[in-house]
């Protein structure tokens, strides 16, 4: 499974559909090119918040990659744990690996 996630990944970033990093991320689904956002394994829990608050607010589908930031480290060159894919294409391929990440929205807001 992860050989064929990372070749799309590989190949999504390629075609420049790909936004590496939560500054990056948030930026596409805030503007709508996101079609979808994954997330590392590894995340830090306060990163994985901000990410599904923000997948939330801009009604973006959120998904987790399964592997570490390391493993993609490894194949694309850069140390990313978080992804936003801008094409329908590489994602509905993606998609079909993955498992969603559920977001509750009670979770952002305290009482």
């Amino acid at each position: 499974m992860s050989k064929n996630v990372m070749g799309l990944i590989t190949m999504c970033r390629r075609a420049g559909k790909l936004s590496l990093g939560l500054d990056m991320a948030k930026e596409a689904c805030k503007n709508g090119s996101a079609c979808g956002c994954v997330a590392a394994s590894d995340l830090s829990p306060k990163s994985l918040k901000e990410l599904k608050f923000v997948c939330n607010r801009y009604d973006v589908p959120l998904y987790a990659l399964g592997l570490t930031m390391d493993e993609v480290w490894t194949e694309l060159g850069k140390r990313a744990g978080i992804m936003a894919v801008n094409d329908k294409g590489f994602w509905k391929a993606l998609t079909k690996t993955l498992q969603p990440i559920e977001i509750d929205e009670n979770e952002f807001y305290s009482i």
